[in-house]
């Protein structure tokens, strides 16, 4: 019989990401931060490539970033809302975790792995942070998809993208939960 972890299992169970909206200060500071990255980045990884990388951003930064958004926005002509509500992603946040991808084309391990590694991390990230009693919330948004803004704001080459934005601070109040996925609907066996 397997070693059962029922405190890890009621977690992921009941684990909710926060909205944006709802994340406050504090932040957790340098001890905390150490802790989440630390098993935010214990993910799978074959080949041990570490095909990502963490930027920590902080709220000086995410305000100047904020700006570079809507330049960058206005410069593609989208319209005023779209520019705004993905500005005001990094205005409101406090401290944000940039997962970079940065997979290795030439490495055996498949592309399409070291990619899911990336999302990994993500998700590992919020999960560590959640589980330090932290608010956490992963985000993207157009401008993580611009090759051109993610080149000028974050110096990344062609080969990396953006994976995830994660946000980490305080809970303002606790969200209930949502509907969640239903297994008779999304799950199939093959017996043979």
């Amino acid at each position: 019989m397997p070693e059962r972890n029922q405190a890890a299992l009621d977690f992921l169970l009941t684990r909710r990401s926060r909205p944006l909206k709802t994340i406050v200060a504090p932040v957790p500071d340098e001890a905390a931060l150490e802790e989440i990255l630390t098993a935010g980045v214990r993910v799978p990884d074959h080949g041990k490539l570490e095909p990502w990388r963490i930027i920590v951003i902080e709220k000086p930064a995410l305000d100047r970033i904020a700006g570079e958004v809507v330049k960058r926005g206005e410069a593609k002509g989208l319209e005023e809302w779209k520019v705004r509500g993905a500005a005001d992603v990094y205005r409101e946040g406090l401290l944000c975790l940039c997962v970079i991808s940065s997979p290795d084309r030439e490495a055996k391990h498949p592309y399409s792995e070291q990619v899911l590694s990336s999302a990994n991390v993500c998700l590992s990230l919020v999960n560590a942070a959640l589980a330090a009693g932290w608010a956490a919330s992963w985000m993207s948004g157009w401008p993580s998809h611009d090759p051109e803004f993610r080149r000028e704001v974050f110096g990344l080459t062609e080969d990396e993208t953006i994976a995830g934005l994660v946000f980490l601070g305080s809970d303002s109040a606790k969200p209930p939960d949502r509907p969640r996925p239903d297994l008779s609907r999304i799950v199939t066996r093959m017996a043979e």
